[in-house]
């Protein structure tokens, strides 16, 4: 493809990019997705479709041609079709850039309006409690937790689970959103980052997509996350399941969308029987109620 022929695929792209943000509008104080353009939508030989804001995601084919992508200044594995995923964190800014380059150099750069979210905040008048001084013991067992999650979310599966539209994992009513948080005399506390389903003890973990078992804590418990898996879905995007009673799968597994996973538990620090599933994509943390369908 030409120089000129691409600059036009590529302000396509651009006012195909600047159209889908148009049509998010600004979210409510309990809003959880704006709207957005059902399906796919082709705008100048250009196919996407996605959630631009914060905590969504975005799905696209780069022209023929094309030698990068990148959204940010990150770069964005393509697909042999021309394929690939972005995704934008919680704490997203208003406005992101996305490059494209073709394989002569020639490249534009666009930006795109990521609509902001109302978190559910709420506000206490009490001063932030220390934590307490965990045990050498503790600190060093968590340092060696830590580096599996964080060598397993670095892990990159060919799988294509990233390109389909998500399920449930399992059934139950949202006990915790994603992006609550609270602010203990103007000091923020961490916020909630997935969403807790209020599942019975023993219910069926299902895997909301294919993917390939990157960790799976089935013997011994992690101190915090309990009976931990991770489950690579292709392009960065991943899954994790905290406090399960027990997990069928191993690492190196290969899953397919609806196979089960394990079973809904307590392990961990848990106050009661619950799933907790997070979604991240390169670092940044997702909302998984704009990946799976609305209706339960």
């Amino acid at each position: 493809m030409s120089p000129p022929a691409l600059a036009r695929v590529l302000r396509a792209l651009l006012a195909g990019c600047a159209l889908l943000a148009a049509c998010g509008a600004s979210a409510g104080p309990d809003a959880v997705a704006p709207p957005s353009v059902p399906g796919q939508t082709t705008v100048g030989g250009i196919k996407y479709s996605g959630k631009l804001t914060q905590g969504g995601w975005l799905r696209g084919v780069a022209p023929p041609g094309t030698r990068a992508v990148t959204l940010g200044g990150k770069p964005l594995a393509l697909a042999p079709d021309g394929a690939f995923f972005a995704a934008f964190d919680r704490d997203a800014p208003p406005s992101v850039q996305l490059s494209v380059t073709a394989a002569d150099g020639f490249g534009l750069a666009m930006p795109l309006a990521i609509t902001p979210r109302s978190w559910r905040i709420e506000t206490i008048d009490v001063a932030k409690r220390p934590g307490k001084m965990p045990d050498a013991a503790f600190r060093e067992r968590r340092a060696a937790e830590l580096k599996q999650i964080g060598a397993a979310r670095a892990l990159r599966s060919d799988v294509g689970g990233w390109r389909q539209a998500m399920i449930w994992p399992a059934s139950g009513r949202i006990s915790g959103a994603f992006g609550a948080q609270r602010i203990y005399r103007g000091e923020p506390g961490a916020y909630h980052g997935g969403v807790d389903l209020a599942a019975p003890a023993g219910a069926p973990i299902m895997a909301p997509a294919d993917g390939v078992v990157v960790l799976a804590a089935a013997d011994a418990a992690f101190t915090l996350e309990g009976h931990l898996l991770i489950v690579d879905h292709g392009m960065g995007l991943a899954s994790a399941f905290l406090h399960c009673s027990d997990l069928v799968v191993h690492v190196g597994d290969r899953v397919a969308q609806g196979q089960l996973l394990g079973h809904v538990g307590m392990t961990g620090r848990a106050t009661g029987p619950h799933l907790h599933w997070a979604l991240t994509w390169q670092g940044g943390r997702l909302d998984p109620q704009l990946f799976a369908p609305a209706g339960r």
